[in-house]
């Protein structure tokens, strides 16, 4: 696997590449945002740490141009603790954050958890408008959800957030984006409707399909992790 490490201090970036080097990671570092975003146009990364505060520009920058790429676990690496900014860093695209100082131990918990998620959410199957996840098939152009050849019957409001969050599957789709692609608005009464909607959804899939809040952003579709993984 091959990682990224954007960071501008030679010490930080020392002590990330001799850990992720020892995790088996073939390392590539810049530190700079136009050093990152070069890199990232010539070479492919399975996870890139992307420091938030860099010399030339904001490592924000770094990550929308890597979110791009879906194939590529991104982790926020930054000094910056404000909860401000680690929304700033999810909604560019982060899969994750870590805030300096941190351990060891956290780091490579956080990278499991990401590339673990990443590997699942490449083995879910989407051709020709159908999406397969993990019993759940949704069929776009018919407007359908199956679990186990079973139709659920879906509002088609509630198809539509659905729909969002399975093309995302394992990252988080903004709650202003979702407002925006199925109300068409954003004020406060399509807001409370979402609530509703998103009650009613969870509800009906049950146990098949578990959506997450992420506070102050949106919601995030966890991956199904299959049997023996």
């Amino acid at each position: 696997m091959r990682a990224l490490i954007v960071e501008n201090d030679d010490k930080v970036a020392r002590a990330l590449s001799r850990t992720l080097r020892a995790e088996g990671f073939e390392i590539e570092r810049a530190g700079t945002v136009r050093d990152a975003v070069e890199a990232i146009a010539r070479s492919e990364f399975d996870l890139a740490l992307v420091d938030l505060g860099l010399d030339d520009g904001d490592g924000v920058d770094v990550i929308r141009t890597l979110r791009e790429k879906a194939s590529t676990g991104v982790l926020a690496v930054t000094a910056r603790g404000e909860e401000a900014d680690r929304v700033r860093g999810l909604r560019a695209g982060a899969d994750d954050y870590l805030v300096k100082p941190f351990g060891v131990a956290e780091l490579l918990a956080r990278i499991e958890a990401v590339t673990r998620r990443l590997r699942v959410v490449r083995s879910v199957p989407q051709t020709h408008g159908v999406i397969d996840h993990g019993g759940l098939v949704i069929d776009r152009d018919r407007h359908e959800v199956h679990l186990d050849g079973e139709l659920l019957r879906l509002t088609r409001k509630e198809f539509d957030v659905f729909v969002m969050l399975a093309r995302s599957v394992g990252s988080v789709v903004e709650r202003d984006h979702i407002l925006d692609q199925v109300w068409h608005s954003t004020f406060e009464g399509s807001s409370r409707s979402l609530d509703t909607h998103m009650t009613s959804l969870r509800a009906k899939l049950g146990g098949a399909a578990r959506i997450s809040t992420v506070r102050g952003i949106g919601y995030r579709l966890e991956p199904v992790e299959k049997p023996g993984r």
